[in-house]
């Protein structure tokens, strides 16, 4: 394990420090493919059409799409994406593979993607509840779910506020404490604006979104998120009994240490941390997030002492 001075060490780049943070931060992954205009997406796994649909829950209309085989009697696998991301973004290098053998419920939260804002604000509680309401909307008693960035801090919330829906975990690339983060990405966050958003995830969401015009709010709301971010007592991870995955990458904005305590403080839990990988890299690391996630998902589970 290679700690890192500062999330860019790893990539050896010399970059805008506004920009970085701000694309760290929200969560808006360079150089990955753009969210598609069209609500059907090809499912690489059975090369058959997968058409996205919507669910009326907690005054949202919430876009998701089924993947993979329905009747597996594999666990089903929720996916949460990242904070300013799609499903295709943040798990479009990996999805085919993991719905090979499980169904697979991917989803876009509140104002991301092609479901619509509400007058409410972005957390990390309210996502959860949203995820929980969706799955009883899809009549699913319980199911693995595999969070990256934001989304694993809402798979984290899952584990506290809805255990009963909980089988395991994968949290990737995210924190439980504010000091998880380097602490010069939080001070940037704060200058987050439509206007400073990379030119190519700018045109990702005005391309999946019901109303282009929100962007702004959308960029208000995210930064928001992120500022207001109050600490996860230390109990309360502790108290998760789902057996938990944790990725890092050894350049990623979450501190090597943190997830090393995460990893001390959760019950039942697994910690892999990537060589010569950012926050912006992981999502494209299917060689060894597709060796170690299933083998994960697959693995019996621990007896309770």
């Amino acid at each position: 394990m290679a700690a890192t001075n500062s999330p860019a060490a790893a990539a050896g780049e010399v970059v805008n420090p506004l920009a970085l943070a701000v694309l760290i931060a929200l969560n808006w992954i360079n150089g990955c493919a753009t969210a598609e205009p069209t609500n059907h997406r090809v499912n690489d796994s059975t090369s058959q059409k997968v058409e996205g649909k919507y669910a009326p829950v907690n005054g949202l209309r919430i876009y998701y799409e089924i993947h993979g085989p329905i009747n597996s009697p594999n666990p089903p696998l929720v996916l949460l994406h990242g904070g300013g991301s799609t499903i295709q973004t943040s798990f479009g290098k990996v999805l085919p593979a993991l719905a090979k053998n499980r169904m697979v419920i991917a989803f876009e939260q509140q104002g991301h993607g092609h479901t619509a804002d509400v007058d409410r604000p972005f957390s990390f509680e309210q996502s959860a509840d949203d995820t929980a309401a969706l799955l009883k909307y899809l009549k699913i008693e319980k199911a693995d779910f595999y969070g990256y960035s934001n989304g694993g801090s809402i798979a984290l919330q899952m584990g506290i506020r809805h255990p009963q829906l909980v089988r395991k975990l994968v949290v990737m690339s995210a924190m439980f404490k504010r000091d998880g983060l380097y602490p010069e990405l939080l001070e940037s966050i704060r200058n987050g604006t439509a206007e400073n958003m990379p030119p190519e995830l700018r045109e990702a969401y005005l391309a999946a979104a019901p109303d282009p015009r929100q962007l702004p709010t959308f960029v208000a709301k995210s930064v928001r998120r992120m500022m207001e971010f109050k600490d996860v007592p230390a109990a309360d991870i502790a108290a998760i009994r789902a057996p938990t995955l944790i990725i890092l990458g050894d350049g990623d904005v979450v501190r090597p240490e943190h997830a090393v305590e995460m990893f001390r403080l959760l019950p039942h839990s697994r910690l892999a941390i990537l060589p010569g990988t950012d926050h912006m890299m992981i999502i494209n690391r299917a060689d060894l997030l597709l060796t170690i996630i299933p083998e994960f998902l697959d693995a019996p589970m621990p007896q309770e002492k």
